[in-house]
């Protein structure tokens, strides 16, 4: 007969892993979201659609003589639709032998590590490409007047659309902004594996991405208040009444985590449930201006 307070395998709890995993993909994503400059992200419903817009107005002559009609000046917004705010369901597996092996530390933590920042750079992969397809396209002679013309560029289109700008981000090649710092003492930072300058040639914040992120001889540029970051929920209730419950945390859900053990095959399981995207509201407020040195 088992002695009495024997903790057993059903006694201990993978809330706090699940907790912990949570927790520190939001953590992440506030952060990130700080350095981006976007306010509150907004929850959407599953089967929202992810629309682009692009803005012009073409105006008439306000020299109207007294008791004249007024012309109407012509605005046209053109809907680019993208698809669905979409569920994506992923999942990972760690065997008994591989716990027995190299340790639960190395086994399960580890893993659980590299998962979420796979996690995390599947939804900033996207938003890069997104980026890339910015209708608002010029060519300058150099990285350096590519980088201030990108921001002249969204500065203003935005202006011309009558919407204010506090700041704007940038996005980079690497290997460009080094061949151009050079020996310069220059802080660059790092974040969950992104590199970035805070405060440099007039950017709130300039990334350093590689190859096939941002191609070499491409600047990137927007507006903060272009960038909005959508998710679904996976707290909902609605998935509940399946039987499936993730951990969420706090009032924003950005990511829902379970973990539970399969005893038929011997594995530790982990699931992770997101329906995250990171966009910008206007194609045509997305400067991409490439460098080209045949001027």
């Amino acid at each position: 007969m088992a002695k009495e307070n024997l903790t057993k395998v059903e006694n201990i709890d993978v809330s706090v892993r699940e907790i912990d995993f949570v927790s520190r993909f939001t953590q992440n994503w506030d952060a990130l979201r700080a350095i981006l400059g976007i306010m509150r992200p907004i929850k959407k419903t599953p089967g929202t659609k992810l629309v682009a817009y692009t803005a012009s107005v073409t105006l008439e002559s306000g020299d109207v003589a007294e008791g004249n009609e007024i012309p109407y000046s012509l605005a046209e917004v053109e809907e680019t639709a993208y698809g669905d705010v979409k569920i994506e369901k992923y999942a990972k597996a760690v065997s008994i032998e591989a716990v027995n092996k190299y340790g639960a530390k190395n086994a399960v933590q580890r893993t659980d590590d590299a998962f979420l920042n796979e996690l995390q750079l599947s939804v900033l992969t996207k938003f890069y490409t997104f980026l890339n397809t910015g209708t608002l396209t010029s060519a300058e002679p150099s990285w350096q007047m590519a980088l201030a013309m990108a921001k002249g560029n969204v500065l203003n289109k935005f202006q011309q659309m009558r919407k204010s700008v506090t700041e704007v981000v940038g996005f980079a090649n690497i290997i460009d902004a080094y061949k151009y710092i050079g020996a310069a003492n220059l802080t660059i930072q790092t974040q969950f594996g992104i590199n970035y300058v805070e405060n440099f040639m007039g950017y709130k914040t300039l990334f350093l991405l590689s190859d096939p992120d941002i191609a070499e001889g491409t600047v990137i540029a927007t507006p903060v208040e272009n960038i909005d970051l959508y998710y679904v929920d996976p707290g909902d209730s609605d998935f509940a009444a399946l039987g499936l419950e993730y951990r969420v945390d706090g009032e924003t859900n950005l990511i829902g985590f379970h973990a539970e053990g399969d005893y038929r095959h011997a594995v530790g399981e982990s699931y992770a449930l997101m329906g995250m995207s990171l966009w910008a509201e206007f194609l045509d407020g997305i400067a991409v201006v490439t460098v080209d040195d045949s001027f």
